[in-house]
């Protein structure tokens, strides 16, 4: 099927998986910590849009509600927390020097071509604005992972956990046409509570050792008295 013959609404949709996919991308390869935290609010604006999007076409007025408490949440209240972390941490001067960015970016490439090669039987039983939405879905997963393997800072590795967040988010909204309101309003609770909670460790973290590193809380032990 050719994208001519698809609807508005499924070329919306296709258009804001890859503007996701393409944010989720940028974050890998962000060296510093407040462009990374304003990539990710972008992906939780277009998080929101589709949400809303999918809300108007589907008629599903609890959707409006799940796409503005992704809003809240993942595009100002956590990206302005975040944000604030890295400055009073002093963090924002700091530029995270990347290992080898070229394979992580080739890395995240294959992970994108794995995640469509996972979804190529979704295909026989599915349309395929399906495969591509759930492909990009599970991408964006793959790719949070990898920003949290590949990074040294415990900032990063709360925004890439948060991305595998919207991820899966995404692929609940566009393919299962959204949970339950229940459902929904459970899961932003939890990223709430586990946005704050990140940053109270944050805090103690950086005020008992003086750093974020993680390589550096690796090597934590303890030195007896």
């Amino acid at each position: 099927m050719e994208i001519t013959q698809l609807s508005h609404y499924q070329q919306a949709i296709l258009l804001l998986a890859a503007l996701i996919a393409l944010t989720s991308f940028l974050m890998l390869g962000q060296s510093r910590l407040l462009r990374l935290v304003f990539i990710f609010a972008v992906q939780g604006i277009l998080l929101s849009i589709t949400t809303a999007l999918a809300a108007d076409v589907l008629d599903s007025p609890h959707l409006y509600i799940s796409a503005l408490l992704t809003l809240s949440l993942k595009g100002i209240f956590i990206p302005i927390m975040l944000q604030r972390l890295v400055i009073n941490m002093g963090l924002h001067r700091d530029m995270e020097t990347l290992k080898n960015p070229a394979r992580i970016m080739m890395a995240g490439t294959g992970l994108m071509v794995f995640s469509y090669y996972v979804c190529l039987p979704i295909i026989k039983l599915s349309p395929l604005i399906t495969l591509n939405t759930i492909a990009i879905s599970m991408a964006v997963v793959l790719l949070g992972m990898l920003l949290m393997i590949t990074r040294r800072q415990a900032v990063a590795h709360v925004v890439g956990f948060m991305s595998i967040e919207n991820g899966l988010f995404f692929a609940a909204v566009v393919s299962t046409y959204g949970m339950p309101m229940v459902v929904e309003l459970g899961i932003a609770f939890d990223v709430l509570v586990a946005a704050v909670l990140f940053g109270v460790f944050f805090f103690h973290i950086r005020s008992s050792i003086d750093s974020l590193d993680v390589d550096q809380l690796n090597r934590l032990s303890e030195v007896e008295k």
